[in-house]
């Protein structure tokens, strides 16, 4: 399980919502063997005033926070960092200086997944890539 949270000036986010989430999706199907059809992702706008960072990262600063199962590989999570920057810029245009990423892991038992503890659920896919 991957679940992703983007954040970003309101304006940006509206305008390259579709963009930002195709590569985000490509990025997690690439790196972490994800199937094409688990697409998570919840994008939160946020007002000019409500969104405080250095002058330096620019209009286009984004934080994207990847919440997901433990027990993928330290090049998994390298790989899909690299795979975020890359799909971003491409994709996108957002460049990596203006690009924040975290991946927070739990293990499945922290999860509650279509009324089951994630630990007892049949995921369908690996999540040791």
């Amino acid at each position: 399980m991957a679940q992703v949270v983007v954040y970003g000036q309101r304006e940006l986010l509206r305008t390259r919502r579709t963009a930002i989430s195709d590569a985000v999706h490509g990025a997690v199907m690439a790196a972490l063997a994800y199937p094409a059809e688990k697409r998570f992702h919840r994008f939160i706008g946020l007002e000019p005033e409500d969104f405080i960072y250095p002058a330096d990262r620019g209009p286009d600063y984004t934080i994207i926070e990847v919440s997901m199962f433990e027990g993928r590989s330290e090049g998994a999570k390298r790989a899909l960092i690299r795979e975020l920057f890359t799909r971003l810029e491409a994709e996108a245009g957002l460049k990596p200086h203006s690009v924040e990423i975290t991946i927070t892991e739990t293990p499945k038992v922290n999860w509650g997944i279509r009324g089951m503890n994630a630990e007892d659920l049949a995921l369908g896919y690996r999540v040791d890539v």
